[in-house]
């Protein structure tokens, strides 16, 4: 669990709603037909933009936000540093039996390859075509996110407008205006609550997310890359140190 995202949802959404309890209750926020046009019509722009299949999909991306199962960095360099070491002694073919307990498929790929004696040339094109392609599976989803968080607040306005001209026809009416108007503020309301606390938040973490799980697979394409070539671990630690930053620089070579 990603705690500084927890703390983000609880105080964005808990300072909101607390500043609307202090001045005059939550139900005066509460507007069901403004809630359908900004929740309703940013779904159905969103599904009119994409493919109904992508849309779904990535609601199993939000996870990620939430959670994180990448290995560190640290984790990734002390396993290249055992199997470079296990390789010079052994030779590379003992590295097969380590990869029954490898979680990661990536790394569990990289490996195979280098077992198996592809040119390091060769397998680093393999896996950074399948860099590629992961950096464009998150891409659309932050995409996805990212356009929510441009429909909202314009259906908020579309919602206003609704509301105006509800307001407008019938105001020689007086009881109907409150109504009217109410969906006319909080259509913008919800919108920009949507957009500014939900989806562009998540946007902006999953390409962070993306951000950081491609530095931790570019770091095992490289360690890969100097198990291919039987380097020696002190070589492939100092390597892999290099994708950190210097306060987190630490050898097991003392």
């Amino acid at each position: 669990m990603d705690i500084a995202t927890v703390l983000g949802i609880f105080s964005a959404f808990g300072l909101v709603l607390l500043a609307i309890y202090m001045g005059g209750g939550i139900n005066l926020f509460v507007n069901v037909p403004a809630l359908m046009i900004v929740i309703g019509g940013t779904m159905g722009a969103t599904m009119i933009n994409y493919p109904l299949k992508e849309v779904l999909a990535v609601f199993r991306i939000v996870q990620k936000v939430f959670f994180r199962k990448a290995l560190s960095s640290k984790d990734i360099i002390e396993q290249f540093v055992e199997y470079s070491t296990k390789a010079r002694r052994e030779g590379i073919l003992a590295l097969e039996a380590e990869l029954k307990e490898v979680k990661e498929d990536f790394l569990k790929k990289g490996v195979q390859l280098s077992i198996d004696g592809l040119e390091p040339q060769a397998i680093r094109e393999i896996l950074e075509t399948e860099i590629t392609f992961i950096q464009d599976r998150h891409r659309l989803g932050a995409e996805i996110f990212t356009t929510m968080g441009t429909f909202s607040p314009a259906l908020g306005m579309i919602g206003t407008l609704i509301g105006l001209v509800q307001m407008l026809q019938s105001m020689d009416d007086p009881s109907s205006i409150g109504p009217a108007m109410a969906v006319a503020l909080l259509t913008t309301f919800y919108g920009s609550v949507m957009a500014n606390i939900m989806c562009l938040p998540i946007a902006g973490k999953l390409r962070t997310r993306s951000s950081q799980e491609v530095l931790v697979k570019e770091m095992m394409i490289n360690g890969v890359i100097c198990l291919s070539n039987g380097e020696n671990p002190r070589i492939v630690e100092q390597k892999l140190l290099a994708f950190l930053p210097p306060s987190q620089r630490e050898s097991a070579f003392r």
